[in-house]
C-alpha cells in the first residue's frame, strides 16, 4: 500500500496520543476524524489517478479535507485547553 500524504499524525504530531484517546471516548470527535479520513484518501486518489476525477471535484475535496482539518485542529486545542 502506497504512503498516504496528510494523514492526521502527520499533521499533528504533538497531538497523537490525544487524537487517539479522543477516537475511543468522543462520538463527536471519531465522526470527524473518520470524515477526515474518508475524504483525504478521497483526494489521494484522486491526486495519484487512482481514481481520476475532475478540476472542480478535487478542489471542492481538497476544500472539504482544510475545512475538516480545521475542525479537528480547534477542537484538539479547545479540548487540550479545557
Amino acid at each position: 500500500m502506497s504512503h498516504t500524504p496528510h494523514e492526521l499524525a502527520e499533521e499533528f504530531p504533538e497531538h497523537v496520543d490525544r487524537i487517539h484517546d479522543l477516537r475511543q471516548s468522543d462520538a463527536h470527535f471519531a465522526k470527524m476524524f473518520d470524515a477526515y479520513h474518508v475524504t483525504n484518501r478521497a483526494v489521494h486518489r484522486a491526486e495519484t489517478n487512482v481514481e481520476p476525477t475532475s478540476d472542480d471535484h478535487l478542489i471542492d475535496l481538497r476544500k472539504e479535507r482544510v475545512m475538516l482539518k480545521d475542525q479537528i485542529y480547534a477542537y484538539l486545542t479547545k479540548q487540550a485547553a479545557g
